[in-house]
């Protein structure tokens, strides 16, 4: 049923773009009327996911682009997580009322632009090529802006996943940070860390961190003509790793739905019941407050390879939504362009942990400094080295829950083969990617 009311939905949504019809980055005409009629700013609306620091980091940028100038008013508001924000901007979408300017998770990039629901920001960029300074944007940050050679969405607030480490409880079992460099020392270490109150690493089943384990192992969740991989050697290599884990009790995977198991395994970590913790860099400016709340050293490392050393990048690019007027397109361009200008990402990354997409930000001293005084902020640069892009195929957001379930199945039920469950998964995601 929900598989089918979401396909209600999208064609409902593609019937109202049909009729709108996709606007041209120049000389386009929407039916709004232009706000410059009146005495007042173009007012124009940001959507944007995650609330804590990365909300509050939203909205302070917001403000001081409002108080910059008077022309271009924005109204920032928060959606929620990625699926909320992306369900709540498709549906607005389908009613005619879609912000102008929202946020776009990387693998979704790809899905909304050939739904026709995002601007083609090329002619944009090429208008003023000088301004926006494209060759300053980090080559690691923008495998998933395009498709089909077409710009989608700029670097906004982008991440990878990193190691947090309890380097308070690591220094009492004796175990030093930075010996973790491969599987084994990751589990050599989760080992040592667990004994009667504590678990080795309390990690929820995230796909973004199982796409980091695959390509470790030398394989692809997705092949170079858009078919499922994951099941392939690699991905049973990496999905056996987190079951032997599990089954040693040096990994606690939390139940439930996915916002819920990261909530639980966060918490875990705060309270000093894990030793380690996957997340995002995103996440590091509200862990190191935790961590001096609950009184420990918090350490951030990169994470272990195998075959290789390989991590996904993650996070949103910003994106123009379609069917705008002139006046508002140009109106949601320049908000665009300073909120992903070096001096916005290097104050978004130091509030966040967020990386700065900028190579001009991340040498500049608000970065430098940071990075002497907290190299925990500097891990997540350094990683981004080892970097790629997700996948973009249409239909990947169904193929991550699918897997999720298959994945929180084994988790439930060691008795079950990893292979076999990730067939079960490839199987199911055939439909989705069709």
């Amino acid at each position: 049923m929900k598989k089918l009311s979401y396909l209600l939905t999208f064609t409902v949504m593609i019937l109202v773009l049909a009729a709108c019809g996709n606007s041209e980055a120049t000389g386009s005409s929407g039916n709004s009327e232009s706000d410059s009629e009146g005495n007042g700013p173009i007012e124009i609306t940001y959507w944007y996911a995650w609330g804590d620091k990365i909300g509050e980091n939203n909205e302070n940028l917001v403000e001081q682009f409002n108080e910059m100038q008077d022309e271009i008013h924005v109204t920032a508001e928060f959606q929620g997580t990625y699926d909320e924000l992306h369900s709540k901007t498709q549906a607005a979408m389908a009613a005619g009322n879609a912000p102008e300017v929202t946020q776009n998770e990387i693998a979704s990039i790809e899905t909304f632009a050939k739904a026709g629901m995002t601007q083609d920001l090329t002619a944009f960029v090429e208008e003023d090529a000088e301004e926006i300074a494209m060759d300053d944007f980090n080559p690691g940050l923008m495998g998933n802006s395009y498709v089909d050679d077409k710009l989608y969405g700029l670097p906004y607030l982008r991440s990878t996943p990193i190691v947090y480490i309890n380097k308070t409880m690591f220094e009492e079992k004796g175990i030093d940070p930075a010996s973790i460099q491969t599987w084994e020392d990751f589990q050599s270490a989760a080992q040592n860390l667990t004994d009667d109150e504590h678990v080795g690493i309390s990690m929820p089943v995230d796909i973004w961190f199982y796409e980091a384990f695959v390509a470790q192992a030398g394989g692809e969740m997705v092949g170079e003509n858009g078919e499922i991989t994951f099941n392939g050697e690699g991905g049973v290599e990496a999905l056996n790793l987190w079951k032997e884990m599990v089954e040693a009790g040096t990994m606690r995977v939390p139940g439930g739905e996915p916002q819920q198991a990261s909530d639980m395994a966060r918490q875990d970590f705060a309270t000093g019941r894990a030793g380690m913790f996957f997340s995002s860099t995103a996440d590091l400016t509200l862990m190191l407050q935790l961590a001096e709340e609950n009184g420990y050293e918090l350490e951030t490392i990169m994470f272990p390879e195998n075959e290789q050393r390989s991590v996904p990048t993650g996070g949103a690019n910003l994106v123009m939504t379609s069917g705008l007027d002139g006046e508002k397109q140009q109106a949601a361009w320049e908000f665009i362009k300073f909120m992903t200008a070096p001096e916005q990402t290097a104050y978004a990354s130091a509030y966040t942990g967020y990386l700065p997409s900028r190579l001009s930000a991340v040498e500049s001293d608000t970065m430098q400094d940071l990075y002497k005084e907290k190299p925990q902020f500097k891990v997540a640069v350094d990683q981004l080295q080892y970097g790629n892009a997700r996948p973009m195929i249409e239909g990947y957001p169904e193929v991550v829950k699918i897997l999720t379930e298959e994945i929180q199945r084994l988790m439930l039920d060691p008795s079950l083969e990893a292979g076999d469950v990730l067939d079960q998964a490839a199987e199911r995601s055939m439909s989705a990617i069709k």
